[in-house]
């Protein structure tokens, strides 16, 4: 009886050792995901590169094995009168697996016209004239990444909340920053991109923005770990 149990508890000990180890290897957090291992171009403004925004990277980079190549520029934004604009940032780029737009509050905090989410497409003839608005930059640049790679994976992160007036958190104030970032799900949502609405899903508020925020439009190191976890699981299964 004793031999039996004894047998027992060693077969338990060396199954159980077995499963371990196979998960450790095998089983990382997201091995499974299809973007596991993939190289990553990052566009946007000073929120998409400023150094805390490493807080969330890297956990892009343990949790899928992303490698990062950062386009960003502060103060950039889609309208090519914004700074050297997310347009510039991709025509410089070259070819990876995966890119990533992030979009900024500089087109809505610089009063950079919104437009239509035709602006720049087959529908108005690609008319140039219309790089000047955010759609019109958004939709060139969706064009020039397919242009250097067809078989590229385009994701597209929302403009974050912003406290330096209401518009910038309130998604129902008239002329609010929502505007934007429902013009950018529009022209996600007409070629077929997925979009990750991180004005809304963020989580950031009036109430815990001290916790988050250095000042009105950045978020500290933990602001960014909050958000990076979002961002990793919509990276790992979008």
């Amino acid at each position: 009886m004793r031999s039996s149990l004894h047998y027992l508890i060693i077969l338990f000990f060396l199954i159980s050792t077995n499963v371990f180890s196979q998960n450790k290897t095998e089983s990382l957090p997201f091995a499974q995901s299809l973007n596991y291992g993939k190289s990553v171009a990052v566009f946007g403004g000073s929120v998409s590169v400023i150094p805390e925004s490493d807080s969330a990277k890297t956990m892009w980079k343990k949790s899928l094995g992303l490698t990062i190549t950062n386009y960003g520029v502060p103060g950039a934004g889609f309208s090519s009168l914004q700074g050297k604009s997310i347009q510039k940032q991709v025509d410089e780029a070259g070819v990876f697996d995966i890119y990533i737009l992030w979009a900024s509050t500089n087109d809505y905090t610089n009063k950079r016209a919104v437009g239509s989410y035709t602006d720049y497409t087959e529908l108005d003839g690609y008319d140039k004239k219309k790089l000047t608005t955010q759609a019109g930059g958004i939709n060139y640049c969706i064009k020039k990444i397919y242009e250097k790679n067809p078989h590229a994976t385009i994701y597209f992160f929302t403009s974050s909340k912003a406290f330096n007036d209401q518009g910038g958190y309130d998604p129902l104030f008239a002329q609010g920053m929502n505007r934007y970032v429902e013009l950018q799900k529009q022209i996600c949502s007409l070629h077929g991109i997925p979009v990750l609405d991180q004005f809304t899903w963020g989580g950031y508020n009036v109430y815990n923005k001290h916790l988050y925020y250095t000042d009105a439009i950045h978020m500290n190191a933990l602001g960014y770990k909050k958000l990076g976890e979002l961002q990793v699981s919509f990276l790992a299964f979008p």
